[in-house]
């Protein structure tokens, strides 16, 4: 290797972050209905061909998340791949905000309410799960300050 391709390779390193996030699901309407209405995500495009569907879903014209109707069963959390999917709000406000908007969708939650990442931990949020079973959270960095760890020994993202 010469110096100009060590320092090209060297430059490019650290430059890397999440793009967009690819979800198989069992029913496209269903969840595209959740996230749109649910998380508020924009529908930006879709493809509807025989056996293939698909929905490219955004925010501020950005892609975020990608829906693809090929899963023949609900998500496995036991089986390898996505652990869970998190979304950083604004702040704890918005964290309540979209909690009171999931409870009257109907949604149900692995915790209840607002709860910390870990015991005495500033950061926290809502966990829940997509109809597919995806498991879901909104958090933000500070906030949850005095709300309930439901995990001593672990984080909360970890087991729900």
């Amino acid at each position: 290797m010469t110096t100009a391709t060590a320092t090209a390779t060297t430059a490019a390193v650290g430059t890397l972050r999440t793009g967009h996030i690819g979800l198989n699901v069992t029913d496209l309407d269903r969840s595209l209905a959740f996230y749109r209405d649910a998380l508020d995500f924009a529908l930006l495009g879709e493809g509807k061909e025989e056996g293939r569907r698909f929905a490219f879903l955004g925010r501020d014209g950005e892609l975020v998340l990608t829906l693809w109707q090929q899963a023949e069963g609900s998500y496995l959390p036991t089986a390898a791949g996505l652990h869970h999917l998190a979304f950083t709000a604004g702040g704890i406000e918005e964290v309540r905000a979209y909690e009171e908007r999931l409870r009257g969708l109907g949604v149900a939650f692995a915790h209840e309410g607002v709860v910390a990442h870990a015991e005495g931990a500033a950061s926290g949020g809502i966990f829940f799960h997509d109809p597919d079973g995806t498991r879901l959270e909104i958090s933000v960095p500070t906030g949850a300050e005095g709300a309930p760890a439901p995990t001593e020994s672990a984080p909360t993202c970890g087991f729900f």
